[in-house]
């Protein structure tokens, strides 16, 4: 129908059709997918939540005289450094060391793990930085000890190993007391259910093959430009799929990148799950060139359509019992059956941030100010979700 440049040029021209995945689903309800398809352009989708498999990439800039750091904490949390003199990877998920910062308790310390660092230094708020050299000839100094923020650094971008999962699972607890988990509290005997994906509305739903998708496509970041940049971790597109093409659980998976300079503190903001550990909320929004009517089709999908399965974490194993399948229409009614037994819902996502995000994305391209990418390789389809399973010959008694 289009291309990606035509589509650009409209961008460019500030006379390209924009509509959100929720408008584009209302409008394919109103005139049917092929009017929609000859109407609309570009279709935006977004999500908001939790993503743990996240980082930050750092570079200090190097202090005179020179330090090799070896050891680096920033507001107590323990950055990885084993690069660079000065460079540093910073995860979401790396707990505070309280014993290493010489202020606070305990739990406050815990709580301020490295999602609340990289928030705050998105936020322009200072950090405070301890790091520990090896001496050698080339970087004589031992110790280092400063206040940094966002402009005080050179490089400073979020390096994601594993974002936007495809779908993911609705986690209840069928044992007999409370458990504290990635999906937050889940209380005894069915007393709760938990999802975490935003269904209908997210991203990879709606191009449950990633036809759109692939490297170097251009994304919606914490409020920034970003890209993807490689199929993420534990990325399954083998995934068991429904007629429709939707995955029935945990599937494909992104890696992406992006600058954090130029983030905005709405979409990136530290959280903490309690007895669990640190995390980082995150906005991702990506845009959907609309070059045939399987696009409109695809993004057509309704909560009804698409279902996650319910899995009982009571059982401390890592394939764990299951409830069977339910629709997001039903997780987003606030409540499911679970063997006769009604059980109240909550999303870990936030279903309207999750809105905001496509309705951002789809002013920036409205305003000509976001242009398409054409993907440079397309992610995998065949990889295989490889275990880790403790084998005869691995196992000590010391």
């Amino acid at each position: 129908m289009r291309s990606i440049a035509e589509i650009n040029d409209k961008i460019t021209r500030k006379q390209a059709i924009v509509l959100t995945v929720e408008e584009l689903k209302a409008r394919v309800a109103e005139v049917g997918v092929t009017q929609t398809a000859q109407e609309v352009d570009v279709i935006t989708t977004g999500t908001f939540e939790p993503m743990e498999s996240s980082g930050a990439m750092i570079n200090l800039g190097h202090t005179d005289p020179p330090i090799k750091i070896r050891q680096c904490w920033l507001d107590g949390v323990l950055a990885y450094s084993g690069f660079g003199a000065v460079d540093l990877y910073l995860g979401a998920t790396q707990v505070a060391d309280y014993s290493s910062s010489g202020e606070g308790t305990e739990t406050e310390e815990i709580r301020r793990g490295g999602g609340y660092v990289i928030a705050n230094l998105i936020a322009g708020k200072a950090v405070h930085l301890r790091a520990i050299g090896q001496v050698t000839d080339c970087y004589p100094r031992a110790t280092f000890e400063t206040t940094i923020t966002r402009d005080m650094i050179n490089q400073f971008y979020l390096c994601n190993p594993r974002n936007l999962y495809q779908n993911f699972i609705v986690g209840v607890n069928g044992g007999d007391r409370l458990l504290y988990t990635y999906l937050g509290p889940l209380q005894p005997r069915l007393g709760n259910a938990v999802y975490s994906n935003p269904g209908a509305l997210s991203p990879l739903m709606n191009d449950p093959d990633l036809e759109l998708v692939g490297i170097g496509t251009r994304i919606f970041l914490g409020g920034a430009v970003g890209y993807i940049t490689w199929e993420g971790t534990q990325h399954f597109p083998l995934q068991k799929r429904l007629p429709n093409r939707t995955p029935i659980g945990p599937a494909a998976t992104l890696a992406l990148i992006g600058d954090a300079k130029q983030m905005d503190s709405r979409w990136v903001r530290g959280c903490y799950f309690k007895n669990y550990g640190p995390s980082l909320m995150l906005g991702v929004g990506i845009p959907f060139p609309v070059l045939s009517e399987a696009v409109v089709a695809h993004c057509a999908i309704q909560d009804s359509e698409i279902v996650a399965p319910v899995v009982d974490f009571s059982i401390p194993r890592r394939v764990r019992p299951t409830f069977g399948l339910v629709s997001y229409a039903q997780l987003k009614s606030g409540r499911i059956t679970i063997d006769g037994k009604s059980v109240r819902v909550a999303p870990l996502s936030s279903v309207y941030l999750s809105r905001q995000v496509a309705l951002e994305l789809k002013q920036w391209i409205t305003a000509g100010d976001f242009l398409l990418s054409d993907r440079v390789a397309p992610i995998p389809n065949d990889r295989a979700f490889l275990p880790q399973d403790i084998r005869g010959s691995q196992i000590s008694l010391e």
